[in-house]
């Protein structure tokens, strides 16, 4: 499959388009509203209701479609009630979590886990093998020895690397469905679901929301990752619009995108690395080689649910262009977007290019280009 490429001279122009990558990673989601009801949805008292609260170190809000006779309020706090107790479970910076727990014990016995838990874990494990091992949850040794846990990036001796590579491997991870436990081939592996908990959250919260008779809704995790759910009746049932700004001119947006019953997510390393000799070091390892993943700015995938779209964008960049066409060969059902440097670019500037995976054009070109 070849992937729509296309270079973005016009509005992703300038040296500073790598250190923009961290607005749009930051920044990157936004939902239009409609500036006026339809007449007949303004009749029936339809309205948006938004609801915020932080957790998992970042702002979840969710907006939702509700009638006159649904308790908005209700549905939206238990939907973030969820959020908070899915980040209690699955949390590594608090001692009392299960997550801590099944870390401390699994390569000494077989831990018993909660059962959703156990679901997410077989997810991961799929999606470990769908992205050739790029996306592995077990990584967090690789992180620790760059520096990136403490925020003080560092490059580490090849003896070092190879120790911490040496502790990763989702392939140590042993599941047990029929007991639902979890056991650890060695010491020194442990869990960390940074890269699919925030779409996981999201996924959880928007069944909270549906036990409450809320399907229409518009969820999303400190703007990187999002869940649309409904047809969002505000826009007559048009689907809920998520814009993809461009990193340059935030005014603008990248791309602008119709969602239902689907998620997107953005992987980026613009917010956290650190240059060393000239070279500039982002926070994505690849768990393959144990050394931080190059040649993207972004990497946006929509996916059927939150926690997919999330491992997969962070999958996306650790592949880059040829791995993320393979997959997205193999899984229609997935769409993607990656924003690469422009190697033709004239004047040494960093100009990108954008490579469309199973999307169409007119599905994502900008709207309001200069």
């Amino acid at each position: 499959m070849a992937d729509s490429q296309h270079n973005r001279r016009d509005f992703l122009r300038g040296k500073s388009a790598l250190a923009a990558a961290a607005d749009v990673v930051e920044e990157l989601i936004d939902s239009r509203l409609p500036a006026l009801p339809d007449p007949e949805v303004e009749r029936r008292g339809e309205r948006i209701v938004t609801l915020t609260r932080r957790a998992m170190a970042c702002e979840f809000e969710l907006r939702l479609v509700v009638s006159p006779d649904q308790n908005d309020t209700e549905a939206g706090m238990a939907a973030l009630d969820t959020v908070e107790r899915i980040e209690d479970q699955l949390t590594v910076y608090r001692d009392q979590s299960e997550l801590i727990d099944l870390n401390r014990r699994a390569a000494h016995e077989a831990v018993p886990v909660e059962p959703r838990l156990f679901e997410l874990l077989e997810r991961c494990g799929r999606l470990h093998t769908d992205t050739r091992g790029a996306f592995d949850p077990t990584s967090g040794p690789l992180s620790r020895v760059w520096g990136f846990h403490r925020r003080q990036g560092e490059v580490p001796s090849e003896h070092e690397r190879d120790e911490a590579l040496r502790r990763v491997g989702w392939g140590g991870v042993q599941l047990d469905a029929a007991e639902r436990t979890v056991r650890f081939d060695h010491d020194g592996l442990d869990l960390n679901v940074n890269s699919i908990g925030k779409g996981y959250a999201l996924d959880r919260a928007a069944e909270t929301l549906a036990e409450h008779g809320v399907d229409d809704a518009f969820l999303h995790g400190g703007r990187s990752t999002l869940l649309a759910r409904g047809d969002n009746q505000l826009l007559k049932g048009g689907g809920w619009l998520a814009g993809l700004r461009d990193p340059l001119h935030p005014e603008r947006r990248l791309a602008e995108l119709t969602l239902r019953n689907e998620a997107l997510s953005t992987s980026g390393s613009g917010t956290q690395f650190f240059e060393h000799e000239g070279r500039r070091y982002g926070h994505v390892i690849d768990p393959r080689t144990g050394r931080p993943a190059e040649g993207l700015y972004t990497a946006s995938v929509i996916a059927p649910t939150a926690a997919e779209a999330d491992a997969l964008s962070t999958a996306a960049y650790v592949l880059g262009v040829a791995g993320t066409r393979e997959l997205c060969e193999r899984r229609p059902e997935l769409r993607a977007l990656l924003i690469t440097p422009d190697a033709t670019a004239e004047d040494g500037a960093r100009d990108a290019t954008v490579h469309a995976f199973n999307l169409p054009e007119a599905a994502w070109r900008p709207r309001n280009r200069g």
